[in-house]
């Protein structure tokens, strides 16, 4: 019999804070959310291993170390509104909504988004909800955010969501690249009705892609 609370505070000491994850709220987020009941019963054993997790349909929870330095690098407060691209299962809309004031779970495939619902219900999370749709072209009818947090990596520059962030709103997000993967973190910035996007490498990291956010084949003759 794993316990999984033990299995929990484990990861945080292990993979989280040795990382240069400080912010308490993380640490505690994590340490809060059991990982386990996000996952089918047959991948619950690998809830706190250091990689990604396979939920099904293709799609995975991020690992520890990589899914809390995208939490720290988005700079999440308690009074923002988080847009969650790819949420699954709901892993990262729950611990969002420990840092966050409200959280939309974005998800296209609709069995995960059934399973993100019911599972954030039976924990008792009020301020996230779940809805399905394209990830790529994010929730224009929802207003526009503080945070977006990617679940995933992406191949071409996410420009529908960016639309989306709020003037000093946050996306993280992993690159990949032929070049190499990196996490980034955009801030937009509104000056004099010009909008602004700064982008910065955070760190190396590495992650399956999101669904719609595939790089164009380019065919050669």
């Amino acid at each position: 019999m794993i316990d999984f609370a033990a299995a929990r505070a484990n990861m945080v000491e292990s993979q989280v804070r040795p990382n240069d994850v400080t912010d308490m709220r993380i640490q505690q987020a994590m340490a809060r959310i059991p990982r386990e009941k996000f996952l089918p019963r047959p991948q619950q054993s690998l809830a706190y291993m250091s990689e990604h997790v396979p939920v099904g349909e293709g799609r995975y929870l991020l690992e520890p170390r990589c899914f809390a330095k995208l939490l720290q690098a988005a700079g999440v407060d308690a009074s923002d509104a988080v847009l969650d691209v790819g949420c699954a299962t709901g892993y990262s809309a729950a611990v969002l909504a420990q840092l966050a004031d409200a959280v939309v779970g974005l998800e296209c495939d609709t069995d995960l988004a059934q399973t993100a619902g019911a599972v954030l219900a039976e924990m008792g999370v009020d301020n996230a909800a779940v809805m399905t749709a394209d990830l790529v072209g994010g929730c224009p009818d929802q207003g526009t955010f503080d945070v977006i947090f990617l679940n995933g990596a992406i191949e071409i520059e996410p420009e529908a969501l960016l639309g989306q962030l709020k003037d000093g709103g946050r996306l993280v997000a992993v690159i990949a690249d032929p070049a190499g993967d990196h996490a980034y973190l955009f801030t937009k910035f509104v000056r004099d009705g010009r909008e602004t996007i700064d982008k910065r490498v955070i760190f190396d990291a590495s992650a399956p892609i999101l669904p719609g956010f595939e790089r164009e084949e380019k065919f050669v003759f």
